[in-house]
């Protein structure tokens, strides 16, 4: 049976231009020239100021954690004429080129305008993922930060929530301002900074940045090691946005709207979504949900009140939050009924996931809502690759943006993605070693992910994403293990049970898988009300018995033994940020939970162990 057909959107035509070389590589470029693209995020502001003052910008709830509560709302022309007075109070205080504005907060209006207040000066932003200072134990990546970056002023939400963070920072004379509940007398309000009267410092500072001064530090997760600095660009920020803007016509047709939880810590959120919204003279409604207990309902109130034109997420934010679409019709229409298009990026979405959504809008809409993907990293602002027509199915990562090129090299038996243009880092907050090592001998960014052309004989049809390349593993026969791809696939075959998953057998027989559970499935497996902890939870025979038939069903299908899942062991002790196992955006970190938990990867291959499950 036929699938109804995709929503009209515009976009430009798919093209790319291939160069196939002797050794085996291929360099991908856009069709594409890059259009000329403002000379920092703060003129982008400014300018759309000038054509949509009153349009709302940013908007919060006025009391985040009450799900219903008012929405406090700022217009362009509002945030821009804020930026002036802000930026002058920061160089007022000593906040400088090397000397950057460190950001403890979760997305807010105050802290969208700390950063773009601090670019308007000529500092460096450098917004920290809060769960450094809210989940951490030890504050050891916080003060590792701290010290990096030596900043002229660190900035929080709140004074009393991030107060044992900032008690461990040896913070000396430091100033430290926040916009609620100081901390101690030595803390500034930032609404007293509001009050400044900006002179000739801060006109002087904002004439001289340009696309070549640095606009934000962003910090990697440190998954191989401590948090590197990823010096952007205002021309990197600048230009991505511009060149996505090219290829999603769809945006100049009508403003876009978000509800986006997604932290401004990182570059999906921070750079990609709100650089995007200012670009197009948007309105980005704040989320403070996350896809967590306890925290998604704040997503779900959002959707029930605003319908989005474009809806951006993680994997794991699709998985939490679509078993709330499926029970709830209205809910569900809502969501989709101003929806232009579905993205999701940072990594490959599960095909239980991509079929439940194609499903949802099908009963909303009677059509098949758009769903695109990207590609990039921190230290690409994001995107280096964008989908820009309708694709069937997850995985397919698109083509390169205008301006940017794209080469894949030879690595092991694998294709590694290397990035060069004007959206790519120059390197790492002093870390002049580690810059060095980053580019090749052509200058392209190495990337670590691999990827090959849907169609080798027509690269239009654009890039697949192809795992890892340093997740790759061997059995004992010299059989590779392509890790990433089979880790999506028990996802889904293991659902309702399975959240995420890690592969086992590394330099074993046969292969594993370290299951950290959906406790949401798990309970609809056994009943709502039974109100069991996980540790129990999992170790009901439904649960249990749901997985191994999923997973046994999946090897029917993968017989090989680089592909057929041999045994599992259902975890009950969550990732732990601090060991570098997850972000706070649900990504799990595969190398460090491995190392993490040896001994349960040594449970999994013990025979006589009951809680391991041998799947046939």
């Amino acid at each position: 049976m036929s699938k109804p057909p995709f929503a009209e959107i515009a976009f430009a035509t798919a093209g790319v231009e291939a160069e196939r070389r002797g050794d085996g590589d291929m360099i991908l470029r856009s069709p594409y020239a890059l259009d000329p693209y403002p000379a920092s995020v703060p003129a982008m502001l400014h300018s759309q100021a000038e054509q949509t003052r009153d349009r709302v910008w940013l908007a919060e709830r006025t009391e985040p954690a009450i799900v219903d509560s008012k929405w406090r709302k700022l217009t362009y022309g509002e945030g821009s004429g804020l930026l002036r007075h802000l930026g002058q109070a920061f160089l007022d205080r000593g906040a400088s080129p090397e000397r950057p504005v460190m950001l403890l907060s979760d997305n807010a209006i105050d802290n969208a305008l700390v950063q773009l207040a601090a670019m308007q000066a000529g500092v460096p932003a450098a917004p920290v993922s809060p769960a450094y200072s809210l989940m951490s134990q030890d504050y050891g990546k916080l003060k590792y930060i701290y010290d990096l970056l030596t900043p002229g002023i660190v900035y929080a939400g709140d004074g009393k929530t991030f107060g044992p963070a900032l008690e461990a920072l040896p913070l000396g004379d430091t100033p430290v301002v926040v916009s609620a509940n100081p901390g101690n007398s030595g803390h500034e309000l930032i609404d007293e900074l509001r009050q400044t009267e900006p002179g000739s410092g801060i006109d002087q500072a904002f004439a001289s940045v340009d696309g070549g001064t640095i606009a934000k530090i962003l910090f990697t997760s440190g998954s191989t090691g401590p948090p590197k600095g990823v010096i952007n660009l205002h021309s990197m920020m600048c230009s991505n946005v511009v060149a996505q803007g090219q290829l999603w016509r769809f945006l100049d047709q009508r403003p876009p709207v978000m509800v986006d939880w997604l932290p401004w810590s990182h570059t999906f959120g921070g750079n990609h979504n709100f650089n995007l919204t200012i670009l197009k003279g948007g309105t980005l409604y704040i989320d403070a949900g996350k896809p967590a207990p306890g925290l998604i309902e704040r997503t779900v109130q959002n959707l029930r009140e605003i319908s989005p034109t474009c809806y951006l997420n993680v994997p794991r934010g699709f998985d939490v939050l679509i078993p709330y679409l499926q029970r709830d019709s209205a809910l569900r229409d809502n969501f989709f009924a101003e929806l232009d298009m579905v993205i999701y990026a940072g990594a490959m979405l599960p095909p239980n996931l991509w079929a439940a959504l194609e499903a949802l809008s099908i009963e909303a809409r009677g059509e098949r809502i758009v769903m695109l993907s990207s590609w990039g990293s921190t230290e690409t602002a994001p995107a280096a690759s964008s989908v820009h027509w309708p694709i069937e199915k997850a995985g397919v990562i698109g083509v390169p943006l205008p301006g940017t090129e794209i080469k894949l090299a030879q690595s092991g038996t694998k294709m590694e993605m290397r990035v060069k243009g004007a959206n790519v880092t120059p390197g790492y907050w002093r870390s002049p070693e580690l810059s060095r090592e980053a580019f090749d001998e052509e200058g392209f960014l190495r990337m670590g992910d691999a990827g090959k052309l849907e169609d080798p004989d027509d690269p239009k049809k654009g890039l697949v994403f192809d795992g890892r390349t340093a997740e790759n593993f061997k059995l004992t026969s010299g059989t590779w293990v392509h890790a990433g791809e089979l880790r999506l696939m028990a996802i889904s075959a293991g659902a309702p049970v399975i959240q995420d998953a890690v592969l086992t057998g590394h330099d074993r027989e046969e292969l594993g898988l370290l299951v950290f559970p959906n406790p949401d499935g798990c309970r609809s497996l056994v009943g709502e009300s039974d109100d069991a902890g996980l540790p129990e939870l999992v170790k009901r025979e439904e649960v249990r018995a749901a997985l191994k038939k999923g997973l046994a069903k999946y090897n029917e299908a993968n017989p090989a033994s680089s592909r057929r899942i041999a045994r599992a062991l259902i975890l009950t002790a969550l990732p732990n940020i601090d060991a570098n196992e997850i972000t706070d955006k649900g990504y799990i970190n595969q190398r460090a939970v491995l190392e993490n938990r040896a001994d349960m990867v040594a449970k999994i291959y013990a025979d006589s162990d009951s809680d391991v499950l041998v799947i046939p």
